[in-house]
Formats: structure tokens, C-alpha cells, sequence
């Protein structure tokens, strides 16, 4: 975990990539390190349309991954949910869709994905980093550079 043992919270700010490129490239990340996924986002359409998609993202991988609700959701590297519950043990929770954290207190990292491109996911991040800051969490903020490189801002 972070200093102190808090969830560090990371916001990336969707500008000049669609989160179908960005998220599964993070969760690639995720399970290199060794860690699980666990992806919320309050829309099930978004949690359907992701579970067939990572499947096939890129012609020489896909992520090993399942929908909530199926079974041994438990054991899925990345889980898709629309709810609260951690079910597969995840270390990192990646919020779409202007998802609810909930307690991230059993987590390591925290990776709140927004669209720059719209104000009221823009308002609402805003929202969220005060909330998390607020509450004395690590906040960072990543930028996506011209040459599409993710670049610490804060």
C-alpha cells in the first residue's frame, strides 16, 4: 500500500485516447505486477460490452477476465461489476463511467478514468480528487503528452 498503508488514488485524464485504448493497456499493467482488477462502472451496458471487447483488444493478447455475477467470479484476474462488493480480492479498482469508490480503504491503488472531453465527467473527477484529498488519501494526476505517454501532472 501506499504511505501509511492508504489507497493511492490516480486520475487519468482521457484527452487524445478513448477509454477502450487506455483501460485495458492499465489493467495489462495491473497484472504484471501481480495484482488483480477489479473494474466498476454503474452502467451494465459498459460492464457488456468490456467483457467481450478485452477479449479480443489486440490480435496478440487479451485479458483473462469475467463479468460479476457468473461463476467463480472469485478467481478472475479482472472482474467487470457494476457493484460494491470486491468479490475477486482485487488491489486495483479502476472507476469508469462516474462510478461510485465506495470503501477503498482495502485497496492499494484506486484509478479514477474520466473523459476530458466531457464537462460533466470533468466536474465530476473535479469532485472526486477533492473528496479523496479531502479525506487525506495520496491523490496523482496523470496527462496523456502529444506522443500519447502518460505523464505525472500532480
Amino acid at each position: 500500500m501506499a504511505e501509511g498503508g492508504a489507497c493511492e488514488v490516480w486520475f487519468y485524464h482521457l484527452e487524445r485516447s478513448a477509454l477502450d485504448q487506455v483501460l485495458p493497456e492499465l489493467l495489462e499493467r495491473t497484472l504484471a505486477r501481480g495484482w488483480r482488477a477489479l473494474v466498476r462502472s454503474p452502467l451494465t451496458e459498459r460492464m457488456e460490452h468490456l467483457d467481450g471487447y478485452l477479449w479480443s483488444w489486440r490480435d496478440d493478447s487479451f485479458l483473462p477476465h469475467g463479468l460479476a455475477g457468473e461463476p467463480l467470479a472469485e478467481r478472475q484476474p479482472v472482474l467487470l461489476t457494476t457493484g460494491q462488493d470486491n468479490l475477486n480480492k482485487a488491489q486495483a479498482l479502476f472507476l469508469i463511467d462516474d462510478a461510485e469508490p465506495g470503501d477503498v480503504a482495502g485497496f492499494e491503488r484506486c484509478i479514477v478514468l474520466f473523459d476530458g472531453r466531457d464537462d460533466t465527467a470533468m466536474g465530476a473527477a473535479r469532485e472526486r480528487w477533492r473528496v479523496f484529498k479531502g479525506s487525506g488519501l495520496p491523490v496523482a494526476y496523470w496527462r496523456q503528452t502529444s506522443d500519447g505517454k502518460w505523464e505525472k501532472q500532480a
